[in-house]
């Protein structure tokens, strides 16, 4: 089973920013912790979680990293019982928070991987993206980081940014790889409703031919490609566990679970959540629903997908595909070649 916490606490709200996030709350943040217990304990209930049973745990944001590590060990200790023995806990952290001292509690508390948000190493890029941090600050912390006895960290860089050139994004690559990093996230910017950027479309500059190009480069530097955002010599078990489709518990405003053909969803009202923490909206998911996130998400990672899941359409245009070298088929599965294609095979297989 997978685990996953949301921290809607953030020092600052970058350009680009939809998740459930803010900057003027953090007088909330003891009474948002004790409320992520009382969800906590019904969520493991509704679960039906045993002993041992939770074999990844991330807590994501927002800006985990804004939050002291004491007002995460309540939490720790509830949740004792439930972790498996090799369990991956990974937590995100922004650099200008991830203080040495917050990474040193954050290790005494079992976290044994951390995931930062970085998104360049060049300064005018971060102001335009509006992050709290100086490459100086990214680069300190993730070597403070490893200094602790972090084995597992991660990066994240943003690519296809107004501006954005061959020379600056190798710059972003180089200084990674020299940084003791064992995973790597390449995410496009979007522009997304309600983002400061929503009125500023220019800002977001694809082209397919810099991203395929970015994408060869990190793969040269070793790390290999197992999703289209992601890259490494260590693979995310919690990001494995969403693409295989297994349950999640999602605890926090904002989060989000699946059990089953259930999705549930805690309110993203922050206030209303601390008052109500139970307060969940629950979706349910038909077969067809469920098929089609299937296919999504074996195409633009490396799980691919089962061949018996697909009818015998579904299946006959799969063949084709492989016959045309956009798929390969192994062990009665799918897989696709070329992740940035993932969207486009996936509606012409469901179409």
């Amino acid at each position: 089973m997978l685990l996953y916490i949301h921290i809607p606490f953030c020092d600052s709200k970058c350009s680009y920013c939809a998740f459930n996030s803010y900057v003027d709350k953090f007088h909330l943040k003891q009474h948002y912790m004790r409320a992520l217990q009382t969800q906590l304990l019904h969520e493991l209930q509704r679960f039906d979680a045993k002993e041992k049973s939770i074999h990844t745990l991330f807590i994501g944001g927002g800006t985990p990293s804004t939050v002291t590590p004491e007002l995460y060990r309540p939490i720790f200790e509830l949740l004792k019982p439930y972790f498996a023995d090799a369990i991956e806990m990974t937590s995100e952290a922004n650099p200008n928070s991830a203080t040495y001292e917050w990474l040193e509690g954050m290790y005494s508390l079992g976290i044994n991987r951390i995931s930062f948000g970085v998104q360049s190493f060049n300064n005018e890029k971060l102001k335009l993206l509006n992050r709290a941090h100086s490459s100086i600050q990214a680069i300190e912390a993730i070597q403070n980081a490893a200094k602790i006895g972090f084995k597992n960290l991660s990066l994240d860089l943003i690519y296809a940014t107004l501006g954005d050139t061959k020379e600056l994004l190798l710059h972003d690559i180089n200084t990674a790889f020299s940084l003791p990093i064992n995973h790597l996230s390449a995410y496009a910017l979007t522009i997304e409703e309600g983002t400061p950027f929503e009125k500023k479309p220019h800002m977001s500059k694809e082209k397919l031919s810099l991203t395929s190009w970015l994408f060869k480069e990190i793969e040269k530097r070793g790390f290999k490609q197992y999703e289209i955002s992601n890259f490494g010599t260590y693979q995310s078990r919690h990001n494995l566990g969403y693409w295989l489709y297994e349950d999640y518990i999602g605890v926090g405003s904002g989060a989000v679970g699946k059990l089953a053909m259930q999705r549930l969803y805690p309110t993203s009202d922050i206030e209303a959540y601390i008052k109500n923490p139970l307060d969940i909206q629950l979706e349910l998911l038909n077969e067809q629903e469920k098929k089609l996130e299937q296919f999504f998400l074996g195409l633009r990672s490396s799980i691919g997908i089962a061949a018996d899941i697909m009818n015998q359409e579904e299946r006959k245009r799969a063949e084709f595909l492989v016959e045309e070298g956009k798929l390969q088929m192994c062990a009665e599965t799918f897989y696709n070649t070329n992740f940035l294609l993932s969207d486009e095979i996936t509606l012409f297989l469901s179409s």
